[in-house]
């Protein structure tokens, strides 16, 4: 198992065995426990046998390397059809819209945030709120399994971006200042989403993936 200290600074990264960490070991997808109640926000395992867990705040985030095989893969040039350019931008080259100039910082209704780049199910408006930021953003994904993470080293700091886990495209970045729920704040763009308000037919991409993927 694969432990990975995050400071403000930069990631260490600890390799703790098994046989050592079986007697005092988390519950793997919690957040600590001497910190925030387990109940409050389930963290998705791992698929496969190498994991690797990034300990951020609280919690204990599962974090995806570049040798990750997800469900849906594409060529750049694929991608590229598939997307407008500011979309492509976003989630293929992980870029950054800019603060309140975009579709759902100022979304209130009630809905889904789909992935646009796969119509993978991602957020849920009953987990928005408004910090402020100026971006879309969330205390929990739609459910525990829905996004994966990596370690962001860019700009010169060191960060934790949220991907989708059906395809790994670039969402946004998780921060460990948001509400007392949770005490994360997933800051998310979207150019990355497509929201559908409860009682809207959602679009062709959300349906295929729910014809795909509904027996997994």
């Amino acid at each position: 198992m694969k432990y990975i200290t995050l400071t403000a600074a930069a990631a260490v990264l600890l390799m703790i065995s098994a046989a050592a960490a079986s007697g005092s070991e988390e519950p793997q997808g919690t957040p600590v426990s001497r910190q925030r109640e387990a109940s409050q926000h389930d963290i998705a395992p791992l698929p496969g046998e190498d994991e690797a867990y990034v300990i951020f705040g609280s919690y204990l985030l599962p974090i995806i390397g570049e040798e990750y095989q997800f469900p849906v893969e594409k060529t750049d040039a694929q991608w590229q059809e598939a997307l407008d350019p500011f979309s492509y931008y976003v989630l293929r080259q992980e870029g950054t819209e800019r603060a309140f100039q975009n579709a759902y910082n100022s979304e209130y209704r009630d809905g889904v945030y789909y992935s646009k780049a796969t119509g993978q199910p991602l957020f849920s408006s009953a987990h928005k709120y408004d910090s402020g930021t100026g971006w879309p953003s969330f205390d929990r994904p739609i459910s525990p399994d829905a996004v994966y993470y990596r370690i962001d080293q860019s700009f010169f700091h060191t960060r934790i971006e949220v991907i989708d886990s059906s395809s790994g495209s670039h969402l946004g970045h998780v921060f460990t200042d948001g509400p007392e729920s949770t005490g994360l704040r997933y800051c998310i763009n979207s150019a990355a989403l497509i929201f559908v308000p409860d009682g809207e037919s959602p679009p062709d991409i959300v349906r295929e993936y729910e014809r795909v993927f509904s027996g997994r």
